[in-house]
């Protein structure tokens, strides 16, 4: 049972909350995956950086499908990364370094071999039966509607034991849970309150648009994709009726009142689909519903402009009553963004203009393992694709395999030092050969690092009320670049960035006459009149409004 009376500090406005993906964050005990005891090893690295917070992908018991999104045990850690006692330790010293810890909850599924699943599957009438979305096939056979997965195919698997079909949003070993029934809420508000009670400080709530269907299970109409032909079957739909159900929020309010309980809980829900504002709002209205909600705005875009981050900034103009947002570039459902906008540029001063510009933005960001050592997608060759994402798309998209590659730590260490000891079996996922480079130690040696730089911008965050939680204001600039100002009291910082590759001149309106706070890829410490291609800069002490 957690001591409240340990942990009295409220989350801070605009937390900076560092992701681990703990298959190749660290291996401890060499056998190829990273564990718990590596993230308790390096959580003094984390604490470093300056972020407040750590987030920790799925740990729990699971057949590995899915990599964890597949759980067989919400209450349980799997032995592939240690044990409930290494989960305490690792809580333990994360509070003893001021670094709170949220994890994953998948609520819209489980794995197959859960074992509420495997008594819901073995006939219509036992006390589970209706735990997950079960539906009679058409006279002809074929399945009840035309929902198609995430991962491709039809959403729906025929099981011979009951004699209905099963949804499956995703793998078909991940049946969706009937979220509807409110027996199946309070067994997912019992794992809220056990992992509460091992001391965790809030969640990020996986997939959770799609915690709910459509009872009277419509079809879904095409989407209007335009010119560009999707590469996935899932984006021919709009999904309207497989997910987004209104009755989530009620759900979510549940979810509130039991974290209440608690002091200071954070909460995040990831939102996916072409439209997640609406959705974004509905999750976190209030003081009834979840903290703050993040989209794919940026972690699916191929090139990064200022229009579209003032679009996605226009959502949320901070007017009374309004959540904060959550953003994120890179995770591991995505590819790296230097990767993706940069191209083949040059990749440090890239991954130091993004990371500026990512902790310039209001509200809360999440940073990802790598992203601080500026690393690019990792080039992982086909027969070595370990997700079925990546096999099923391969080659039309850069894939999630490329972005979960081991943490290198070491420039000169085996296997790039991901594991402490001589590994008795090779990484899950082999090192890219431009990693190890980009190593920790190497860019500790380097203060011209991108660690180093990462490292000096979050704490400017941290030192600024106008970052942490200021008003955001945009100006006007040039084409390619994006401006801004931070306001909070008396604080005034000037945020520009050229995210072009192309050289722009300044107006006198952008060149401010203090000097700068914080600037990437930008010689001196005065705004110049010609801005580099992929550099910008913060400043304090100008006139401009």
């Amino acid at each position: 049972m957690r001591n409240f009376s340990q942990h009295p500090k409220p989350w801070p406005d605009g937390a900076v909350i560092y992701q681990i993906y703990p298959r190749s964050f660290r291996d401890f005990d060499g056998d190829g995956v990273g564990d718990l005891k590596g993230i308790a090893e390096k959580l003094d690295y984390v604490a470093r950086l300056g972020v407040d917070a750590v987030w920790l992908s799925p740990f729990f018991t699971s057949p590995m499908r899915d990599f964890g999104y597949d759980v067989a045990d919400y209450c349980d850690v799997d032995p592939l990364f240690g044990t409930l006692s290494n989960f305490d330790t690792v809580v333990e010293k994360a509070h003893a370094l001021d670094l709170k810890i949220i994890i994953d909850q998948v609520y819209s599924h489980t794995s197959d071999e859960h074992p509420w699943f495997l008594q819901s599957r073995s006939d219509r009438t036992n006390d589970k039966a209706d735990w997950y979305v079960w539906a009679d096939p058409k006279p002809d056979g074929s399945p009840p509607n035309n929902w198609i997965s995430v991962f491709g195919g039809v959403s729906w698997e025929w099981d011979a034991r009951r004699g209905q079909y099963y949804l499956h949003n995703f793998l078909t070993s991940q049946p969706d849970l009937n979220v509807h029934n409110e027996e199946v809420q309070d067994a997912l508000l019992d794992v809220t309150h056990f992992w509460l009670d091992l001391g965790v400080d809030g969640f990020r709530l996986d997939a959770l648009n799609f915690a709910m269907h459509d009872p009277k299970l419509r079809d879904n109409p095409p989407a209007n994709y335009g010119a560009k032909k999707p590469s996935r079957p899932f984006d021919f739909q709009e999904h309207l009726f497989n997910q987004s159900h209104p009755g989530i929020p009620k759900f979510l309010q549940r979810i509130r009142t039991v974290t209440d309980e608690y002091p200071n809980i954070f909460t995040v829900a990831e939102v996916v689909g072409p439209r997640p504002l609406k959705e974004m709002k509905a999750f976190t209205a209030g003081e009834k519903h979840l903290t703050t909600a993040y989209n794919f705005d940026f972690l699916y875009a191929n090139e990064l402009t200022p229009e579209m981050v003032k679009h996605s900034l226009s959502g949320w103009p901070g007017g009374p009553g309004e959540a904060a947002p959550s953003w994120a570039f890179s995770n591991h459902d995505a590819p790296r963004c230097v990767t993706r906008w940069a191209k083949d540029a040059d990749g440090r001063q890239a991954a130091k203009l993004y990371l500026l510009l990512l902790l310039s933005l209001r509200g809360y960001v999440f940073v990802y393992q790598g992203e601080e050592l500026g690393l690019p997608q990792a080039d992982v060759p086909f027969e070595a694709l370990q997700d079925p994402e990546a096999i099923a798309n391969w080659p039309a998209t850069l894939g999630r395999d490329g972005a979960r590659t081991p943490m290198p730590w070491e420039k000169m260490g085996q296997g790039g030092g991901f594991s402490q000891v001589v590994p008795r079996r090779p990484p899950l996922l082999p090192m890219d050969a431009r990693h190890p480079p980009l190593a920790v130690d190497a860019q500790e040696d380097d203060k011209a690092s991108v660690l180093h730089f990462a490292r000096t911008a979050i704490q400017l965050r941290r030192a600024s009320p106008a970052l942490r939680n200021g008003a955001l204001k945009i100006l006007e600039a040039p084409a390619g670049v994006l401006a801004f100002v931070r306001k909070h009291d008396k604080e005034r910082l000037l945020c520009v960035f050229n995210l072009s590759h192309e050289d722009s001149a300044l107006p006198d309106s952008l060149r401010p006459d203090g000097a700068l706070r914080l600037a990437a890829g930008i010689a001196g410490d005065c705004a110049p009149e010609h801005l580099p291609g992929l550099s910008g800069f913060i400043a304090a002490g100008f006139v401009a409004d």
